[in-house]
């Protein structure tokens, strides 16, 4: 009968040690799993500095009688390793590109008596978020200019590649936004809408406007493409064509 006693007892002492040491593994196997890092802190936003926005006489640095070298400053943003520079010729819509610039300064040549917009985008190397900053404009100065051209405008609505929704009169609303370099001038906008290519000549309705937004008529599911004239009086300028479809 002690015997029997006795095995029980080391049983029970066995099966008490056994869980035991199994919790504790289970413990410390459940500790280290739970490390793990933070989410990556995006870059911060640049402030552009120079060329300034709107200035109309960016001379920069003429290297022929067709070019100048302009230089492009900005200031550093938080948790950023790179900035990407992107510079848009606004009359023909052509992008220069400068990447992996690791000061808030670089120099670029452009052409001359051009209206150009500009932006930075922010990189980090522990973030695949990147930033972009504001866009501004400014005209890099021609010989003999004294009077500006109107900035391209800015199509807004529709955008371009969309489905835009017609009204209860079967009117799509368009918007853009338009400036001019020279203080004083007065704009006047003509909207190309058009299944064609936004190039074909639009109706008196469509032009000299003062507004910049119009409600027009349009078939539905269809194609359309349309851009904006912007005048001063003096000079003209064209914004690129976009595409849409009706609903």
């Amino acid at each position: 009968m002690k015997s029997t006693l006795k095995f029980f007892s080391f049983l029970f002492t066995l099966t008490l040690l056994i869980s035991c040491g199994g919790g504790g593994g289970d413990d410390s196997s459940g500790g280290g799993g739970g490390g793990g890092g933070g989410t990556p802190t995006p870059p911060g936003k640049a402030t552009l500095t120079a060329p300034a926005n709107n200035k109309t006489c960016e001379t920069g640095t003429s290297v022929s009688d067709t070019q100048s070298e302009v230089t492009f400053t900005w200031s550093a943003s938080a948790n950023t390793n790179s900035y990407d520079l992107k510079i848009t010729n606004l009359n023909t819509s052509t992008i220069t590109n400068k990447t992996g610039i690791t000061t808030v300064t670089t120099k670029v040549t452009l052409d001359k008596g051009v209206p150009y917009s500009w932006n930075i985008t922010s990189k980090s190397t522990s973030s695949t978020t990147t930033t972009a900053s504001d866009t501004w404009k400014f005209y890099l100065a021609g010989p003999g200019i004294t009077n500006y051209a109107p900035f391209p405008a800015d199509l807004k609505s529709p955008k371009s590649g969309s489905t835009a929704t017609r009204d209860g009169d079967g009117k799509v609303t368009f918007t853009w936004d338009g400036s001019d370099p020279d203080t004083g001038d007065t704009l006047q906008y003509t909207l190309y809408v058009d299944k064609t290519d936004g190039k074909q000549t639009p109706p008196s309705a469509q032009t000299n406007l003062t507004a910049k937004t119009l409600a027009v008529a349009l078939d539905a599911a269809t194609t359309y493409y349309w851009r904006v004239k912007t005048s001063d009086g003096t000079h003209s300028s064209y914004s690129i064509v976009y595409s849409f479809k009706t609903d």
